[in-house]
């Protein structure tokens, strides 16, 4: 059944008048009458009886017209609702994202994203790129960020990957250290310093660096959050290696140095949707602010 066709029938059933009808939804009398007829048809039965002077529901008629009234009434509201999700007057937007991403780059992102669209529910998830991505797969959140130092580390056949940023490592260092005036450094520099890291383990960290630099790192702390890692080197105990993603938040009392181009990783971070998944308008919206905050064109 053709939805127009309850729509003809209820005006004409309100207005009492074919030609009313059609003046009223842009159609000639002749044109309701026949809409009229093919609903009549396709049901089996009366729904108006024709008057000298304009119709009248018959007992089938006015049965109908609840019905109707109730079917277009929930099509209206479908409308409004996709509607809504199209203009982001309403929805969810779920993001995902690793640690430092959420130091500045996220938060600033999700900030201008909630002032242009405060309708939209949020909700950030915290984790390890592999794991966000096992997550992008479930379908537990819309879009994801991930990092990696390799170009090929993810699976492009199954998630679109999109360059966002490259971030640099940086070296922190205490105010009062000797080197913390210096506009670069080679790691060689810090070889006999003890240092900060979040494993004892050089080479499952980003104190790899050091060893490409041709020397073993002496980790005196070990501790996972980038706060207990500043706050370490605030109070003089050791450099340590941070991404500039964290570095936007980093506390004020720590110098942060860049390190010669030839010493310095770089990771690649990208936005990852589901490959073949067409993006939500949210999520296309969220990705511009991210470009905006990351300080790169749309």
């Amino acid at each position: 059944m053709d939805m127009a066709w309850l729509d003809v029938f209820r005006t004409v059933a309100h207005l009492g008048s074919f030609t009313a009808a059609g003046e009223r939804l842009g159609f000639t009398q002749s044109a309701i009458s026949r809409q009229i007829a093919t609903l009549e048809s396709e049901l089996g039965t009366s729904l108006f009886d024709r008057l000298a002077r304009g119709v009248r529901l018959t007992e089938h008629g006015r049965a109908l017209l609840p019905h109707a009234e109730a079917l277009l009434e929930r099509l209206d509201t479908t409308r409004r609702d996709l509607a809504a999700l199209t203009e982001l007057t309403a929805g969810h937007l779920r993001v995902g994202a690793f640690d430092s991403a959420n130091a500045a780059l996220v938060p600033g992102a999700l900030a201008a994203f909630r002032a242009a669209h405060p309708q939209v529910a949020i909700s950030l998830t915290e984790g390890l790129s592999a794991h966000l991505l096992d997550l992008l797969a479930n379908g537990a959140i819309d879009l994801a960020l991930v990092a990696s130092y390799t170009q090929d580390a993810y699976d492009s056949d199954q998630f679109d990957l999109r360059p966002l940023l490259d971030d640099p490592v940086l070296v922190a260092l205490p105010r009062d250290h000797r080197l913390a005036g210096r506009r670069r450094l080679r790691l060689a520099e810090l070889a006999d310093e003890p240092w900060i890291a979040a494993r004892r383990n050089a080479e499952t960290t980003l104190l790899a660096a050091c060893l490409r630099s041709g020397f073993r790192p002496r980790i005196e702390y070990a501790v996972g959050a980038w706060t207990a890692k500043l706050g370490l080197v605030a109070a003089g105990l050791g450099p340590t290696l941070i991404p500039a993603l964290a570095a936007r938040a980093a506390r004020p009392d720590i110098a942060l140095i860049p390190l010669h181009p030839d010493d310095t990783p770089v990771r690649r971070v990208w936005t990852a949707t589901l490959r073949g998944r067409r993006v939500a308008p949210a999520v296309a919206r969220f990705t511009g602010f991210l470009r905006e905050a990351a300080g790169v064109g749309s």
